[in-house]
């Protein structure tokens, strides 16, 4: 129950290693496997988003996919503000404030009592001076889900670019690319995806970002990998140029593994089915006086259910000395559901908070 952190282990997924280690010994270097499979993750996530897979960079880390794209940004012009919330990870709060080395002004719109974004304040804030929008789509805190719709319509209308940060919501949230059209939205495989570190990903809409042009770069953001050239930036035309030095191989065939089989369910499929799961341990754990700090609306939350607990660490502990394993941020027990799980599973969740109720927040 703890996929908000880490995705379960599929037989797939761990056989994935296998095939990876295979390659070394079989072949010694196996460069043409690997690249293949970095071609292979890039594919998967396109086929999963339904995007085009030249807007697909594939990076190390949401965080690596955020340094290329502020690397590309001039903040010595007028439009040098960058607005975030104050729902962000703090890998979006502490690169983007990096930038005020380089010129940037980083403001936050507040966060209601929920944990709700400001929407108002939000997008009172966006205006001619914005550079780029930054915002969290599922709170990692507890799982409140945030409208994009009006925020990339302010921003757009604003002239600014707006990433979304989707690491909590890829996976167990339907996000329609061709829909929202926002310019750039970052995740990775590690959670509902159910790869392992190492996998980060970049979605570069073409047709509002082709002109950046990224200052933190590497050999694999070459336009010619092959050329080997040392003596002047020849960048990718497509999303790949926000990409670095060698990937990360080994994480590239587990994060393969993981896709097909979200790919093979489908997105829609995975919402339907994990919704009445979420809305049972609720129901469950408030029966027991608990008191569930994440929004009732299925609309406004991903698949992260928030418990509000007196001692979260010593919780999460109990728990998994019980067989339930979870985690917790801020006074919380983070409880996230997904396909894999069932009703067995929800029964065992609500009778280990039972047995553990000295721990609940009342």
């Amino acid at each position: 129950m703890n996929s908000c952190s880490q995705g379960a282990l599929a037989d797939t997924v761990k056989e994935s290693f296998t095939e990876y280690l295979n390659t070394m010994e079989v072949h010694g270097s196996a460069w043409a496997d690997w690249s293949g499979y970095l071609e292979k993750t890039r594919e998967s996530l396109a086929t999963f988003f339904r995007v085009p897979s030249k807007e697909i960079a594939v990076t190390t880390s949401v965080s690596a996919a955020i340094s290329a794209v502020a690397s590309a940004l001039d903040f010595t012009q007028k439009r040098n503000k960058i607005v975030l919330t104050d729902n962000e990870f703090p890998t979006a709060g502490q690169i983007w404030h990096a930038q005020s080395l380089r010129g940037a002004k980083v403001v936050h719109a507040p966060k209601n009592p929920d944990l709700t974004v400001n929407m108002s304040e939000l997008i009172s804030m966006i205006d001619e001076e914005t550079a780029i929008v930054c915002v969290a789509h599922v709170n990692f805190r507890n799982g409140v889900l945030t409208e994009l719709e009006p925020v990339i319509e302010a921003a757009h209308k604003a002239g600014a670019l707006i990433m979304i940060d989707a690491y909590q919501s890829v996976g167990n949230v339907v996000i329609d690319l061709e829909k929202l059209r926002p310019d750039f939205l970052v995740g990775g495989v590690l959670k509902y995806l159910l790869g392992t570190p190492g996998v980060g990903f970049l979605y570069a809409r073409e047709a509002t970002t082709k002109d950046l042009i990224p200052t933190s770069t590497g050999w694999f953001a070459a336009k010619d990998i092959f050329a080997m050239g040392i003596h002047a930036y020849d960048p990718a035309l497509d999303a790949r140029r926000f990409e670095s030095g060698t990937p990360p191989i080994p994480s590239l065939y587990p994060a393969v593994a993981g896709l097909k089989i979200v790919n093979e369910i489908g997105i829609e499929a995975i919402v339907d089915y994990v919704r009445p799961l979420h809305e049972e341990i609720r129901e469950g754990i408030e029966a027991l006086g608990g008191i569930a700090v994440t929004p009732k609306d299925p609309l406004k939350h991903g698949a992260l259910l928030a418990i509000a607990s007196t001692n979260e660490n010593a919780h999460v502990a109990a728990l998994e000395e019980l067989s339930v394993i979870t985690s917790c941020r801020d006074g919380n027990v983070r409880i996230s559901p997904h396909f894999y799980n069932n009703r067995e599973d929800v029964a065992a969740v609500v009778d280990a908070f039972a047995k553990t109720s000295q721990y609940l927040r009342r």
